[in-house]
């Protein structure tokens, strides 16, 4: 059962929820970088600087959260987010290899 704020236990995590958050080109973006980053590092849901509206930002970022890719806090009038990496490593080991990866083949590709 997801907690009060939507994050699903680790056990709840689903395969098929997390293949349909990551189908979304921003949504793997999202992934990606926070993915790049250090381990347990939280931005700023604009931080990202998604070429969408705020709403739009707002729906890509539950739908993560309800899969279980990111967690999501609040500080003050924003929200910070942060990559589950034990979690999704824990439950789909090498799921996020292939996602930050799928970056580095794309830009081998288009030279």
């Amino acid at each position: 059962m997801p907690d009060d704020e939507g994050h699903p236990a680790t056990a709840e995590i689903e395969l098929g929820r997390v293949l349909a958050a990551l189908a979304d080109p921003l949504r793997r973006r999202v992934v990606r970088e926070l993915a790049a980053g250090p381990a347990g590092d939280a931005r700023t849901c604009s931080s990202f600087a998604l070429p969408v509206s705020k709403a739009t930002v707002t729906h890509h970022f539950r739908t993560l959260r309800e899969a279980g890719l990111i967690r999501q806090v609040d500080r003050g009038n924003s929200r910070m987010a942060t990559l589950r990496r034990s979690d999704i490593e824990h439950r789909f080991p090498g799921l996020l290899a292939l996602v930050v990866a799928e970056s580095s083949s794309a830009a081998t590709t288009a030279e």
